[in-house]
């Protein structure tokens, strides 16, 4: 599968040496648990987009360091391009800032999460399932870096999963949208390096709340099955 990877950030240089960059993150993960996909890479967040939504079999959205309400032009175009791929009912993941911006470019609604930020190791509980989502499990545990949350669904989006601090931890827009708000592509030495890095913007306190979850097992595995699993599906 040729997957379109739609890259709403870089890594700083100060964390290259744990993620040279997120398109070697996701590309480790997919051929560890899912090698039949190949990523071709779009800078978003430069400029760059595809012309036509039919030139890759599906996309993945990145996390970002902005906001998908930022007035910044490259969030603009990538909104339009994500209704273009809506319309045509094309494949598209949204991870983190990704899974943000198909709520939000589809009528739903972002904001900064009430309860501060999703940070460390949570567990996601799955209210319902699809053939797709192979193997089959109720919950999920995967690292959560983000201050936004997608509070609003937007219409015709089905919840699928849940944690204590993020209502809308997973959704779908029919069969061809899927919002991931975890990221099944950081690894915990990279996540435990942002917390090191924004002790002051997170807090104290949510930082070490945050530090006693980072021994929990997490699915990376799973999520990247799922994923793969999603693109194929019909």
């Amino acid at each position: 599968m040729n997957i379109g990877l739609l890259q709403c950030d870089h890594v700083d240089e100060s964390f290259q040496y744990i993620i040279s960059d997120y398109p070697e993150a996701f590309q480790a993960r997919f051929e560890r648990y899912a090698p039949k996909v190949r990523l071709r890479v779009y800078d978003v967040c430069h400029g760059e987009l595809p012309q036509r939504v039919d030139e890759c079999d599906g996309y993945i959205t990145t996390g970002s360091r902005y906001s998908v309400y930022d007035d910044v032009p490259w969030i603009h175009n990538l909104v339009d391009f994500v209704r273009r791929v809506d319309l045509e009912q094309h494949k598209l993941v949204g991870i983190c800032f990704g899974h943000q911006m198909i709520a939000h470019a589809l009528g739903g609604s972002v904001t900064k999460a009430p309860n501060g930020w999703g940070v460390g190791v949570k567990e996601v509980h799955l209210n319902q399932a699809y053939p797709w989502m192979q193997p089959e499990t109720d919950s999920y545990r995967l690292l959560f870096m983000h201050q936004d949350q997608v509070r609003k669904l937007p219409p015709g989006a089905e919840l699928i999963g849940s944690s204590d601090h993020c209502p809308v931890a997973m959704f779908t827009v029919g069969s061809h949208l899927l919002g991931v708000q975890a990221h099944p592509e950081f690894s915990k030495s990279y996540v435990e390096a942002l917390m090191d890095s924004r002790i002051v913007r997170i807090g104290a306190e949510p930082i070490a709340a945050a530090r006693q979850t980072m021994p929990s097992p997490t699915d990376e595995e799973v999520m990247t099955q799922w994923i793969a699993g999603f693109f194929e599906s019909a």
